[in-house]
């Protein structure tokens, strides 16, 4: 079923286009072929020979499919255009996001798959102009990958500056030595954005002990790849358990001011948060439409499932949560945007309640689908996990409640009350 995308009245014009040209794009070019980019995800192949012409089948396709995405101008919309992308602001972005979030892995087709494209935004910001010819173009024109290295097994993941990997300087170079885990697409990144607590005895690098960014090319002595972690009951995944020992990484791959590693993490997360919301929104778009749809067909003790009474409240909950999840999270981008100084608690208040309404979504449309719903056929059952994890990734539910409390009470102790209405 193709996405139905019709303009939004108020919207500026030309955000409204974007989504009906992505929209275009998503039915006539991915959605025929869905099931033919990512084999693997669905596919039992006879023979190894079988599988190995779908994969070769499916690298050749998205191949085709990135030129002309690239051919409609589409290509890297978070990045600025000197560097080979749309350049679009926040709002626009967000918009985009939904869209593409419909189709199965539509995002790698557009050049804006993580962590890759968290990695480029903080290269744009943070970066001098030779760390973005030598690591920031290589990534837009995707001859090379790239990873995300903060997470430590040791310490909470909800508390970044609780880090323990360290950077000593010595000389022209960071002697780097800790253990990260959950480091994003680190089986086949070139080079890892790392987070550690750097310290410089010469005192010319800034305060000491504070988080800093490194650039640290995988293929550095001391880079270890221990492991990709297994999870969901997978044997691995690009997720990796990775240890830094005495690695030797240059003063000049340090990622803007010693020091800044932490607001260059928290800019890439809040930013994350709002597209992992709006990426959820799409993927709950997909799994209504999917859902609506069985119910017109299926037959089940003598009637559609659309005539009775459970699978109508499935269809009414669902229709609600997606639509105060959708409405949420353009209100946070909004915010973003606009440079609203009560930011902060709009994304920690959709990083909760989007996860765990598109968890409900889809858990409904499984339900609707019956033991379909849990096979590679459909995308239910990727969306579950996903969803699942999005309540641990960039924050759990927890800490980001906390951080509502906080806020709001913050603001009564002032003597106001909360505007609902800003």
């Amino acid at each position: 079923m193709p996405i139905n995308v019709s303009p939004i009245a108020g919207l500026d014009p030309s955000i409204n286009d974007l989504r009906l040209r992505t929209a275009a794009f998503i039915n006539a070019e991915i959605l025929p072929v869905e099931a033919e980019l990512y084999p693997s995800l669905r596919g039992w192949f006879e023979t190894d020979e079988e599988r190995e012409r779908a994969r070769r089948r499916s690298i050749a396709l998205r191949e085709e499919i990135k030129a002309k995405v690239n051919e409609a101008g589409l290509w890297a919309p978070h990045l600025p255009q000197e560097y080979g992308g749309m350049g679009l602001d926040f709002l626009a972005l967000a918009y985009m996001y939904e869209i593409l979030a419909y189709a199965l892995g539509a995002s790698s087709l557009f050049g804006i798959m993580a962590p890759n494209s968290g990695n480029a935004s903080v290269l744009v910001k943070y970066g001098t102009e030779e760390q973005k010819q030598k690591w920031l173009l290589p990534l837009v024109d995707g001859t090379m990958e790239s990873g995300f290295s903060m997470t430590e097994p040791e310490v909470a993941g909800s508390n970044p500056r609780a880090i323990r990997t360290e950077a000593v300087r010595d000389g022209d170079h960071w002697i780097l030595n800790g253990h990260k885990w959950f480091t994003s697409n680190g089986i086949d990144a070139n080079f890892f954005i790392v987070q550690a607590k750097a310290t410089d005895p010469t005192g010319e690098l800034g305060v000491q002990g504070q988080i800093t960014s490194l650039i640290v090319p995988t293929d550095l002595a001391g880079v270890k790849i221990v492991r990709g972690i297994g999870i969901w009951g997978r044997s691995e995944s690009d997720h990796c358990e990775v240890v830094y020992e005495n690695v030797k990484v240059p003063l000049e791959n340090t990622l803007g001011l010693a020091g800044q590693g932490h607001q260059a993490a928290q800019d890439r997360l809040g930013a994350g948060r709002v597209f992992h919301c709006m990426n959820s929104v799409g993927m709950m778009w997909r799994a209504f439409d999917l859902m609506v749809e069985r119910t017109l067909t299926r037959e089940v003790h003598g009637g559609l499932q659309k005539d009775m009474q459970f699978i109508q409240g499935f269809i009414a909950d669902s229709y609600m949560d997606i639509q105060s999840s959708r409405l949420m999270t353009i209100d946070a981008a909004a915010k973003v945007a606009n440079g609203d100084p009560g930011v902060r608690t709009a994304i920690s208040g959709i990083k909760v309640f989007v996860p765990n309404a598109f968890h409900r979504v889809v858990d409904r449309a499984i339900q609707v689908w019956g033991g379909a719903g849990v096979t590679n056929d459909l995308p239910l059952a990727a969306m579950y996990l996903g969803a699942r994890t999005l309540r641990l990734a960039d924050g759990p539910d927890e800490v980001h409640k906390i951080l509502i409390a906080k806020n709001v009470i913050r603001q009564y102790e002032r003597g106001g009350s909360w505007d609902f209405g800003s």
